[in-house]
């Protein structure tokens, strides 16, 4: 049994734990940004290419106790990093740490790329070289006050790139996150599903996906196939069976809107470049104005706060009236809300059933839930907090 640490956006770690035991992960265990678990090298090929919610899936291949940047170039020069990869891939390493008494992050980063070339000249009189933009093997290091941990990335690029996307709007929404709104809403395929204010069309995306039964990784690479245990007919019967069970995509209940031309050309280009296009009803309409789609449903969206829209005042007179089009229009539906404007909460007219703490990149932002009771629209003036 092999072990590994998945990190993924903060607030996630619950919903990721439950995900990755689904696919087969024991000794499974959340922890603040990520979650470790147990399981042989397939587990590996599955978790990138099924996990939704993951950031990468990091393989440990070392760990111990150090002082200083002595003990822990002494710690990585004892991994056998020469039977992991070859010495002709080129190397990036990256170090993060909690409470480590180490005065340089920088320099234990270079002593730690230093022990793995000296091992692999040593076995082979050659060094990898480093390249930072592109690396075919990425080693990650993390640091407590007393223990170091390597590992080596069987992902490459985050596992939120996907690969599908052609356009980017702004402020856009990481696709892992996007999937953990529909995680945390509770969202399953069949029950309409909308988000009013749908920029480039990452979150319905992600809801196309889940509803056809679509790996997220089945058209991208991944850092495993540079490694040295990487077994290819295994790999290509893993993904075989994925691409066998996707369905072909159809109208799935899903809709988006947003009333910026720009955002919906990105929505509908990145659409149909992910061949999800048929799946998803996209219109020009104004969230404060359009009609509900059904009787009843969810609303997942990611609103305009500060970061994308520069006008304050604005956008303090925008939440007031978005609680109202929601109360009004939305009757029976369940609406989530993403935003890192403290102001909506404060605005917008409406009780929150729960809120959730979750972070975009290092962006922390609140998810909250808003019911829409049927027929509150006829009642007095909207209960705040």
């Amino acid at each position: 049994m092999e072990r590994y640490f998945a990190p993924c956006p903060r607030g996630l770690e619950a919903a990721l734990a439950d995900e990755l035991t689904d696919l087969g992960a024991a000794d499974v265990a959340a922890t603040d940004g990520g979650v470790a678990f147990s399981g042989a090298f397939e587990l590996a090929y599955r978790a990138n290419l099924e996990s939704r919610l993951a950031s990468r899936i990091l393989w440990q291949v070392g760990r111990g106790d150090y002082r200083d940047e002595r003990d822990i170039y002494a710690l990585a020069h004892a991994l056998d990093w020469p039977r992991w990869f070859r010495a002709d891939r080129t190397l990036r390493v990256d170090v993060a740490a909690t409470r480590s008494p180490l005065r340089s992050l920088e320099f234990a980063t270079l002593r730690i790329k230093d022990a793995v070339c000296d091992r692999h000249r040593e076995a082979a009189g050659v060094r990898p070289s480093v390249s930072k933009e592109q690396p075919d093997v990425r080693v990650h290091a993390y640091l407590t006050a007393t223990e170091v941990t390597f590992y080596l990335d069987t992902s490459g690029e985050p596992l939120f790139k996907r690969g599908l996307r052609r356009e980017s709007a702004d402020a856009p929404l990481r696709e892992n996150l996007a999937a953990g709104l529909l995680r945390l809403a509770h969202w399953q395929p069949g029950t309409p599903l909308l988000d009013p204010m749908c920029g480039g069309g990452t979150i319905v995306m992600e809801a196309a996906l889940m509803a056809l039964d679509i790996a997220p990784g089945l058209k991208r690479s991944f850092g495993f196939q540079k490694l040295g245990w990487y077994d290819g007919p295994t790999w290509q019967r893993i993904k075989q069976a994925a691409q066998r069970r996707a369905r072909a995509p159809v109208a799935a209940g899903i809709y988006a809107s947003d009333n910026d031309p720009l955002a919906l050309g990105h929505c509908i280009a990145n659409l149909d470049a992910a061949g999800l296009a048929p799946a998803i009803v996209v219109e020009r309409a104004d969230a404060l104005e359009r009609s509900a789609p059904g009787s009843a449903g969810i609303i997942v969206s990611n609103p305009p706060y500060g970061v994308r829209l520069a006008d304050e005042d604005e956008l303090a007179a925008f939440y007031p009236l978005l609680g109202d089009a929601l109360k009004r229009r939305f009757p029976g539906w369940t609406a989530y809300l993403l935003s890192a404007d403290p102001r909506l909460p404060k605005l917008i007219g409406l009780k929150a059933s729960r809120r959730t703490v979750l972070y975009n990149g290092a962006l922390e932002c609140r998810l909250l839930e808003y019911r829409m009771v049927a027929g509150s629209a006829r009642g007095g003036p909207a209960r705040t907090h």
